[in-house]
């Protein structure tokens, strides 16, 4: 019994052991081996490793693409704008010795990353305008501060930056406000300018269109003129030639048309017998 139990202790212990000199790293992961906080190796291929229980440590750090997202940071540009710019880098650990002795983890990799990230901006941004920040030149900016601080990361901490990005680049608020106002106050002055021009161009094109009606009726009433006189002038000749010939028929007709104008309804004339404006109103004498 006795001999069952220290077996089962000795089972329990080994196992125990094995466990603390076992472990695996996977697809994700890398490490190092520390015995007594001092480097041994580092592990970088994923699957089953050993090290000495209860000396030796594991660190494990990230394999994958990692991510450190500075805090919305106030740049001074070249025209002297203010400028509230927020970045991110995306970065990963290529040299775990070195990361672990420079920087520890993760946490202290983006303290150190966004400060290096941060200043080279800031040193980059004061190059260039507003307007070059925010239109052609802010990729080539970002591009340049990428490269120094991989350069500094890889040789002090064993980082590789893969990617160095503005999010967005936007004024202060109070700077915001008074930028909006000046573009409302320029909308409204360019909207005024545009309805002067528009109504003076208005006045104008009324004013010829009135000139050419003008010009038309005036032609039409001409015209019309000349034509009355011609027609007059035709029938004054026409009736001369007609009534010339009998002078007596165009006496008779005339007389018609007195009677015409003067004999209508509710008319009143008190004329003599003899007057010469009945002479056709007569009856005609028998002839013996």
């Amino acid at each position: 019994m006795r001999k069952a139990v220290i077996t089962i202790v000795v089972v329990l212990v080994a196992l125990f052991v094995l466990s603390q000199a076992v472990f695996t790293i996977d697809e994700k992961e890398q490490a190092i081996i520390l015995q007594l906080g001092k480097y041994v190796e580092t592990i970088e291929e994923p699957g089953l490793n050993f090290k000495i229980p209860f000396i030796q440590t594991v660190s494990r750090m990230e394999r994958r693409v990692l991510v450190a997202d500075a805090p919305p940071t106030e740049f001074i540009t070249l025209d002297k704008e203010r400028l509230v710019v927020d970045t991110y880098t995306r970065w990963r650990i290529v040299n775990p010795h070195l990361f672990y002795k420079a920087v520890r983890d993760e946490h202290g990799a983006r303290l150190r990353l966004n400060s290096i990230a941060v200043s080279k901006l800031r040193e980059e941004l004061a190059r260039y305008t507003l307007w070059d920040i925010i239109g052609i030149q802010r990729k080539p900016i970002t591009e340049t501060v990428r490269q120094h601080v991989n350069e500094v990361t890889r040789r002090e901490f064993g980082i590789e930056v893969i990617d160095v990005r503005m999010k967005r680049a936007d004024l202060p608020v109070e700077v915001q406000e008074a930028v909006f106002a000046r573009m409302i106050a320029e909308r409204d002055r360019m909207a005024k300018e545009a309805r002067a021009e528009g109504a003076q161009e208005a006045r104008k094109v009324t004013a010829e269109a009135d000139k050419e009606v003008v010009v038309l009726l005036a032609e039409a009433e001409k015209e019309s003129k000349i034509l009355r006189g011609e027609g007059d002038a035709q029938a004054v000749t026409i009736y001369a030639a007609a009534f010339g010939k009998d002078p007596e028929f165009f006496s008779f007709v005339r007389s018609l048309e007195a009677y015409e104008k003067l004999l209508v309804g509710g008319t009143t004339l008190v004329l003599g017998s003899d007057s010469e404006l009945f002479r056709y109103l007569e009856s005609p004498q028998p002839t013996e």
